[in-house]
């Protein structure tokens, strides 16, 4: 064993504080894994949750209020399935639980977006050729009262990721979250407001012809405007992008043929 204060000694020691330290990150990492996984499931449910308005209607409180017990039992109305985005049905092409539609959205295993239409547009390359949706229904009850859409795009600085929730006619929105974006805090972070989220409730995600017409407006809604809220005030791009997202999701790019099969009723709801 060389001495302490020599230059190998000084080397060795550090090296063996090295290993060991790695040795302790990585044994932590593994063991925290189950846990990390636990709470991101748990943040996705509460999401899920506040875009339905199921807690604020069953326990009069948003769901980042409320306990994993109460969670976990508002959780038992939310129904995950897979869709192709393409033909609008649904599919066992994947294992549902472990399906990150992340994973799909590249050039190799996705489908290339054109963005040819600005409004339809939501910044982003590619997108997966299946997504997962939330049907949303009281147990014990077959009907269903809402569908639950991820949605994401381009804000300023980031792409903004959420879940819309639809009423039962698949047109009229419910809710709108937010779990991932890096926008300005004050400005484009303002999506996380609740003031500006509660906004979204009855607006009408399509016009008279069918068309995507939800918007951000810049400045003030028109007063009886049923498909704007408010602007982001000092966050035009972000607006816009919000706009431009929740559009193209609405389109036949997006969900459209899903949800044109779920108002016709030729939806598998009951399979």
């Amino acid at each position: 064993m060389p001495p302490k204060d020599s230059t190998i000694g000084t080397v060795l020691i550090a090296g063996i504080l090295c290993v060991v330290c790695s040795l302790v990150v990585s044994a932590a990492a593994v063991a925290l894994r189950p846990k990390q996984e636990a709470n991101k499931i748990l943040d996705q449910q509460k999401n899920i949750l506040d875009a339905t308005g199921l807690s604020t209607g069953e326990y009069g409180k948003q769901a980042k209020d409320l306990s994993r017990e109460q969670i976990e039992e508002l959780s038992q109305w939310i129904e995950p399935r897979l869709v192709d985005l393409e033909t609008g049905e649904y599919t066992d092409e994947f294992d549902i639980k472990k399906y990150d539609a992340k994973e799909f959205a590249n050039k190799e295993k996705g489908v290339s977006i054109n963005g040819q239409e600005p409004l339809f547009d939501p910044g982003e390359k590619y997108r997966e050729k299946v997504s997962k949706v939330y049907l949303v229904r009281k147990p014990g009850e077959e009907g269903i009262r809402q569908v639950v859409l991820p949605v994401y795009g381009k804000g300023l600085w980031s792409t903004l990721r959420g879940y819309m929730a639809l009423k039962s006619d698949y047109e009229t929105i419910q809710g709108l979250t937010f779990y991932e974006h890096g926008e300005t805090p004050g400005l484009g972070g303002e999506v996380d407001n609740p003031s500006w989220k509660a906004q979204w409730e009855g607006k009408k995600l399509y016009d008279d012809k069918g068309e995507p017409a939800a918007v951000v407006w810049k400045g003030p809604a028109p007063s009886g405007n049923e498909y704007a809220v408010d602007g982001l005030s000092g966050a035009t791009i972000t607006s816009r992008g919000v706009t431009n997202f929740l559009r193209y999701w609405a389109s036949d790019d997006g969900f459209g043929p899903y949800l044109d099969k779920m108002k016709s009723g030729s939806g598998a709801e009951d399979k």
